[in-house]
Order: structure tokens, then C-alpha cells, then sequence
């Protein structure tokens, strides 16, 4: 029984009686009152935790250990919680208490392959030594989703693209940090053109079944990466009890990939109506459309277009939410994406269950891709014959391939399904001038590396496994005899290293020595295949699975250079 003296518990006042507050951090009345006002009348429900972090750090340029303890006490979680989400990201600045605090301007320098291939190295040096890095902080970040730019850079929010000191110099005098937003097809125009008929069509009385038909015979495939066809998961998700959620996957973060950006800069509706198809076959009670930090401009563009649906009465308030990603390249991954929308760090789910059965909030989930989303419009507005009445080299389909490198013209490409690396060259107008095609990444840095010499192989689903790589998401990277295969896989592995969610010992290690292992002299090659395979074998998702794609396919076709 306790005595009179301890019935406050650990609460009692006096000198060695006790605590007078409880363990941990305490929150600070003013920072409470900024975050408070920050934060205004929204909900303070847990899946927003990345939102409201997105919020502090976009008004202090970061996150003080003050702000984000009042944070974890307005939503009610623990600083633990709070600390563990803001560290995961990397557009997010999270300080402790002792942490000197940024500088007011960042400048982020792409230094993923196309980037360096354009002289992004010489340009981080110039910055670095031309900076005050007490006014300006210069970072290396990984592909910003702009390779046919390269060497690019963002001051701010503001992209540089062709970037060199004197445009950054510029661009800092003229003090405009903000995104500059591309001309495109707003909700009145694309309505003029026809938009939006066929969804007010299926809404009154359309056939899901029929249009999941009309998509398998166009052939349509998930264009994120994976190459799921694309109409079977509506049955997939369909069978389970709902309420059933959509999830739209704008983490386009494969460097060397930038055609959904494409798409949303110019015809932002396809894309919608596509997406708002797809959630009607499942009858999603709300759609979650995540979109990568580092488009800036794509973000508010699909907020405005987003809220003109909304006043047009096209979907209720509400129906879609735009979640904001932040710099985190595994949440591509659609159960890593799931994770960092409901407010956590993207960390890849085990599977079974799959993200149809078992996805957000625990509830059955559509996921699907950008582009796929804006075929998934074109073929319900045009038919099926917009791809499957495509035929080349045995193959059918078109094919938006991200193109750049030592080409003339990079950009995104519409072609046949069936085209080989030569014809994609030839589309972006050839190898620059004094340079010979010597190899070429035909997927991104999960697809690794050819040599020249395999130039007549369709670059399409299915066709380049034989090979040991994939297609993936049709980031076409062109190197020539200037460049080092070797180099390229070394900037590949980097990318994987800083990438790899840690979640995993196989992919986190396994990245980490294979990089090690890389900068010697000369590789030490039967330990990199027990590396390699190790990590195919045992890592959790895709990112481990393929990481040694470049390394294999250096030492196979380009043993001379290691």
C-alpha cells in the first residue's frame, strides 16, 4: 500500500522527489502554435504525416527538432514515429537540437548517368567552389526526371535545365524559385476536343467487363515497368469486398525515365479520364495519386486541373487526393508507395498478400501507372486498334521510349513496340557528331548495359530476358566510344547504394560492397557474381533483384575494361 507521500507518483513536486514533466522531448508552446497554424483546419489523421513534414519544410527550408516534436504531439504520435518518416525521405531536412540549420538555398545537381554523361561531375566542382555555402547549400541528387535537358540542376523548386554556372548564376540573381509550369491542355479544351464523353458514358450505364475486354485486346501492358496486363487487375481487385482504393503511381524515379512527365505537361486530361476509367471499373471509393517531389511543375498542374474537375462536378470533392512524394526512389515500388501514402517510411511490403487483395488502409487496391492510365483513355476513346493494329518485327504495340544520352535530339518517342535500339537512334536523330555507338542501357540502370552490337533485338516486353535484361520502363540511354561501360555501371551502383530502403541485408550490403568492389583497379569478379547472386536470390523487392544487372552484363560483354 502506498504511503502518503506517494500517492502523486512519479508527478511529485520538491527537490529529488520526481519528474516534473513526462520522459522525452518536450514540446515547445510556440513551435505548437506554428505547426498549428501551418497545418490550419486539416484533419490530423497519421496518413498525412508526410504532407504536414512537406508543409514545415517548404516554409523553414527544414525541419527543427522543436517543429517536428510539436508535430508528433498535434497528431498524437510519438517523436519516434515523426523522426523515422522525416529521416527516410531526402527533400526532407530534419535537425536535432545542436544541428546548425541550412542555408536558405539549395541547389540539387543531377549526377545520375545521362547527367554525367553531360558533364555533371565538372559542374557540382564549379558550383562547390563558386557558392558561398553559407548562403548556398549544393547537393548531388539523383535523376530529376529531365535526361533529354541534361546536365540538369533545381535552385529551389526552379529547374536549370542545360545548366551551366552562368545560367545558376541567373538564375539566383532573378530570386523566381518556383516551378515554371509548360503550356498545356486545360479541362476546357480538352472537354472541347471530346473529353470526358466516354467516363459520362460508362457512368450511365457502361459494361466494366467490356471495357477490361477492350483493353486485353489492345494488349495493353503496365508501363510503369512490371508489364502486368494492364486489364486484368481490374477483375483481380474487383474480387474482394470492398471499400476498394485506386492508387496511381507518378514515382517515375528509374533514371533515365521521363515520359510520364511528358504526358502531364502537355495533355494532363488523358491521364485523368484514364485514371477516373479505371477507378470506376473497380468502383474505388477514392482515388491516391502519388507524384514524385521532384516535378514540381506536374504537381501544381494536376492540382489546378484536379480542382477544375471538382467544380465542374466531374468527381465530388475530395474523391481524388494528390499525395506528394519526396525523394525517395524505392517508393516506385507499389507496396513502398502504399506504405509512404498512408504517412509511413516506403518500406516494400512482403508479398502475399498482394496490394489487390490486402493494399491501403488494408482494403483492396488498384494500382496502376501514369502512362498506363493515358492509353487506358486513348483506348476507350479510339479503340484497341491504337495499339494492337501496330505491328513491327513481329511485335505489336507502340512504345513511349525515354531517350538520351549521345543522341541529337533526346526526348520521348513514340514508337513500334517492335523497333530495335538502331531505330530508336535513328528517331532521336542519330549519334552526335564524332561519336560511334558503342553500348546502350535499354531500361534504365535495373536493365544494365549492351554493347552496340546487339542492335536487333525488339526492345519490347519479353523479348531481352533471354539476354539478362528487361525493358522495364524504356529508359533508353546511348553511350558512344567516349564513354566507359565500366564508368556507367559504377554510376548505376551508386544510384542503388543511396537508393536501397535498407530494409533488406542482401540489397543494403550487397549494394554497398559491390561498389567497393567496382572501384578497383581491376574487378574481382567471382566475388561480384557471389555478391550478385545473393542479392537476386534473397532481397525482398525488385531493387536488389535487378541492382546487379549492370555488373553481369559488364563483365560479360565488356571484359576488357575491368
Amino acid at each position: 500500500m502506498l504511503d502518503e507521500r506517494d500517492d502523486k507518483g512519479v508527478w511529485k513536486s520538491g527537490k529529488g522527489r520526481g519528474r516534473t514533466t513526462p520522459k522525452g522531448r518536450q514540446y515547445d508552446d510556440e513551435a505548437l502554435a506554428q505547426v498549428q497554424t501551418l497545418l490550419g483546419d486539416r484533419p490530423r489523421r497519421r496518413d498525412l504525416l508526410i504532407e504536414f513534414l512537406h508543409l514545415i519544410q517548404d516554409e523553414y527550408g527544414h525541419q527543427s527538432a522543436a517543429h517536428l516534436r510539436a508535430l508528433a504531439e498535434e497528431m498524437r504520435l510519438s517523436m519516434a514515429e515523426v523522426w523515422e518518416v522525416a529521416t527516410f525521405y531526402a527533400h526532407f531536412d530534419p535537425l536535432r537540437e545542436d544541428d546548425p540549420v541550412p542555408p536558405a538555398l539549395t541547389i540539387r545537381v543531377c549526377d545520375s548517368l545521362s547527367c554525367e554523361l553531360a558533364g555533371s561531375e565538372a559542374l557540382i566542382e564549379a558550383l562547390q567552389a563558386g557558392q558561398d555555402p553559407a548562403q548556398v547549400r549544393v547537393l548531388r541528387a539523383p535523376c530529376m526526371g529531365r535526361c533529354d535537358t541534361a546536365p540538369v540542376l533545381e535552385v529551389g523548386h526552379r529547374h536549370v535545365d542545360k545548366a551551366t554556372p552562368t545560367l545558376v548564376a541567373k538564375t539566383i540573381d532573378a530570386g523566381d524559385f518556383h516551378a515554371a509550369i509548360p503550356d498545356y491542355q486545360a479541362l476546357g479544351a480538352y472537354r472541347a476536343d471530346g473529353g470526358y464523353a466516354k467516363l459520362a458514358n460508362l457512368r450511365g450505364g457502361g459494361d466494366w467487363e467490356a471495357v477490361q475486354q477492350m483493353i486485353a485486346e489492345s494488349g495493353l501492358r503496365g508501363l510503369g515497368g512490371a508489364g502486368f496486363p494492364a486489364g486484368k487487375k481490374w477483375g483481380f481487385v474487383r474480387g474482394n469486398p470492398g471499400p476498394r482504393y485506386m492508387a496511381v503511381n507518378g514515382d517515375e524515379g528509374e533514371p533515365g525515365t521521363f515520359k510520364d512527365r511528358y504526358y502531364l505537361e502537355r495533355t494532363p486530361h488523358l491521364f485523368l479520364e484514364g485514371m477516373l476509367i479505371a477507378a470506376w471499373a473497380v468502383e474505388a471509393a477514392r482515388i491516391y495519386l502519388y507524384m514524385r517531389d521532384e516535378y514540381p511543375a506536374v504537381l501544381q498542374i494536376l492540382a489546378t486541373e484536379i480542382a477544375a474537375l471538382e467544380a465542374d462536378g466531374l468527381i465530388p470533392p475530395g474523391y481524388v487526393e494528390l499525395r506528394r512524394g519526396a525523394g525517395a526512389y524505392i517508393c516506385g515500388e507499389e507496396s513502398a508507395m502504399i506504405e509512404s501514402i498512408e504517412g509511413k517510411r516506403g518500406i516494400p511490403r512482403h508479398r502475399p498478400p498482394y496490394v489487390a487483395q490486402v493494399g491501403l488502409f488494408g482494403q483492396p487496391t488498384l494500382v496502376h501507372n501514369i502512362e498506363t492510365c493515358h492509353w487506358i483513355a486513348r483506348i476507350v476513346r479510339e479503340g484497341p486498334e491504337i495499339l494492337s493494329g501496330v505491328e513491327k518485327n513481329g511485335r505489336k504495340g507502340l512504345r513511349s521510349y525515354s531517350v538520351s544520352g549521345r543522341v541529337q535530339n533526346p526526348g520521348v518517342h513514340l514508337l513500334p513496340a517492335g523497333s530495335t535500339i538502331l531505330d530508336v537512334i535513328a528517331a532521336a536523330g542519330g549519334m552526335i557528331d564524332g561519336h560511334t555507338f558503342k553500348a546502350y542501357q535499354p531500361g534504365g540502370p535495373s536493365s544494365g548495359l549492351l554493347p552496340a552490337s546487339i542492335d536487333d533485338v525488339p526492345l519490347d516486353f519479353d523479348t531481352l530476358q533471354s539476354l539478362g535484361t528487361f525493358i522495364g520502363s524504356a529508359a533508353v540511354v546511348v553511350l558512344s566510344d567516349r564513354d566507359s561501360p565500366r564508368a556507367a555501371a559504377l554510376n548505376m551502383l551508386r544510384f542503388f547504394e543511396s537508393e536501397s530502403c535498407g530494409q533488406c541485408t542482401p540489397c543494403r550490403v550487397g549494394c554497398e560492397k559491390a561498389v567497393k568492389l567496382m572501384q578497383a583497379d581491376r574487378w574481382d569478379q567471382p566475388l561480384l557474381e557471389e555478391v550478385s547472386q545473393a542479392m537476386v536470390d534473397a532481397s525482398i523487392c525488385g531493387l536488389g533483384q535487378a541492382a546487379p544487372n549492370p555488373i553481369r552484363l559488364v563483365m560479360k560483354h565488356f571484359p576488357d575494361e575491368i
